[in-house]
């Protein structure tokens, strides 16, 4: 995954972020309001070095080198019981030594005659006066310790008393909930991240090449409205899907360069992925551009092609084949003639075995010879053989994807059922593309630029 990747990822799934940054924030503020405060105060001795009226260079300087020699020793005097045994008995503290030994802190930064001592407590005011009571008897107790020749060079003094506290050192509420925030925003992604592991569905062209190994010839947004006005390609031919459609007609074009792609099998995984819709708009995009097409229905199982074409279907195909009519019979234009359909006509029992006969082949040769393309909407691959028996005898197979709705491993099964038959695959459709959303299609994406508007045209179905 790169970082576009990660973006859209975070898009698409922001409600689980959002949900668990503020799981994060309401944990850090829960745990922040029940533990107990922690107010720390501060106060400063400084070592100094006296000297006597009559005192030497060299005892100024001896006392000098003692002070810094000695410091340490100091900050670790201040920690010691003679220091805090005291300071409990002048406060009436009800802990030992050892335990207030934990809650002080004392420390001498590098290159100073300063001893800094640190008193941590639930009280505020308590913090501060431990502080001031352990400077005080610190300085008392190294006078008392010193040898007399150092005492009376060398004492401690107290430069900065213990303040108040206004705010406890910690718990702080605000960094807390900003820290549990931030911290719950990267475990929402990560839970994000195994989400969209765990989820197999292909949701953009680059998955579903990768899953069909075929090239995406288009991308076909969601439309709501396809019941309404599922011949997109004529009812809108300025609409973007209506774009879409003419940039597979475009990309369908260079495919066959190099080879015939006269009769192509329009064909999907599962059922309900648009390939019906995708027949019947290529085959208007095709039938635009100035070629003679026919649009044959060879799903014979659930025929729909009559009825988004809103023509006859109790005749067609299956009657050509058990010789029941001939073809001509049965072919109905649309548009200006240069769009013919060939309905399913009658549900026939054997579908797998009537349309893998011989008749089937010759009845494609016959339109390839007479029409500059045979587009033929074939059962889903999965569920039944028809869509492979039929790729046998055509130059080609699109397979039509729905975004956000097949599986991987569909596609994969499905790819691997055409060539187990020798099915050629051209390319693949992603269909019902989200107009929205982290996984939406933009429709000017230069990827899948349309043809200039000026090449459509809008044709009139018959009867209407």
């Amino acid at each position: 995954m790169d970082l576009r990747d990660y973006a859209r990822l975070a898009r698409r799934s922001w409600w689980i972020v959002l949900i668990a940054s503020a799981v994060g924030a309401g944990i850090a503020l829960a745990i922040s309001s029940v533990v107990t405060p922690r107010y720390v105060s501060t106060a400063q001795l400084y070592v100094v070095v006296r000297a006597s009226g009559d005192a030497t260079t060299g005892d100024v300087v001896q006392g000098s080198t003692a002070a810094q020699q000695k410091v340490l020793s100091y900050v670790d005097i201040a920690s010691s019981s003679r220091v805090l045994g005291p300071v409990i008995d002048e406060l009436g503290l009800d802990v030992s030594s050892r335990e207030l030994a934990e809650s002080v802190t004392a420390t001498s930064p590098e290159d100073t005659a300063l001893v800094v001592i640190e008193a941590a407590d639930p009280s505020a005011e308590q913090s501060a006066r431990i502080a001031d009571a352990i400077a005080t008897t610190l300085s008392r107790v190294v006078d008392s310790i010193e040898n007399v020749e150092t005492a009376g060079v060398v004492r401690l003094e107290l430069v900065q008393g213990a303040d108040t506290p206004d705010s406890p050192e910690s718990p702080r509420p605000v960094v807390n909930t900003a820290l549990g925030a931030l911290l719950g925003s990267v475990a929402g992604l990560g839970l994000a991240v195994l989400r969209s592991t765990l989820d197999t569905r292909i949701r953009t062209a680059a998955a579903a090449e990768a899953a069909s190994g075929a090239p995406a010839m288009a991308a076909i947004t969601y439309d709501p409205d396809i019941q309404r006005r599922p011949l997109i390609v004529h009812s809108d031919p300025h609409d973007h899907r209506a774009e879409a459609f003419r940039t597979l007609r475009t990309n369908l074009r260079f495919a066959s360069v190099g080879g015939h792609l006269t009769t192509l099998v329009i064909t999907s995984p599962s059922q309900g992925e648009g390939k019906t819709t995708v027949a019947c708009n290529l085959a208007i995009a095709l039938a635009d551009s100035g070629a003679r097409v026919v649009l044959v229905d060879a799903d014979v199982r659930r025929p729909q092609v009559a009825d988004r074409m809103g023509l006859e279907g109790a005749a067609g195909l299956t009657d050509v084949l058990i010789g029941r009519a001939e073809v001509d019979d049965v072919l109905q234009p649309w548009g200006r003639d240069r769009l013919m359909v060939l309905p399913a006509g009658a549900i026939p029992p054997n579908p797998s075995e009537l349309l893998g006969s011989q008749g089937m082949s010759t009845l494609l040769t016959d339109l390839a010879h007479e029409f500059d393309h045979v587009v033929i909407d074939a059962a889903p691959i999965l569920p039944v053989t028809d869509a492979a028996v039929v790729s046998t005898v055509a130059d080609g197979a699109l397979m039509v994807i729905a975004a956000s709705r097949t599986q991987i491993s569909d596609a994969t099964a499905a790819r691997a059922a055409l060539d187990r038959v020798g099915g050629r695959v051209v390319g693949v459709v992603l269909s019902m593309v989200p107009t929205k959303g982290a996984d939406a299609y933009a429709a000017n994406n230069s990827y899948y630029r349309a043809e200039s508007r000026h090449e459509t045209g809008a044709s009139s179905p018959s009867g209407r």
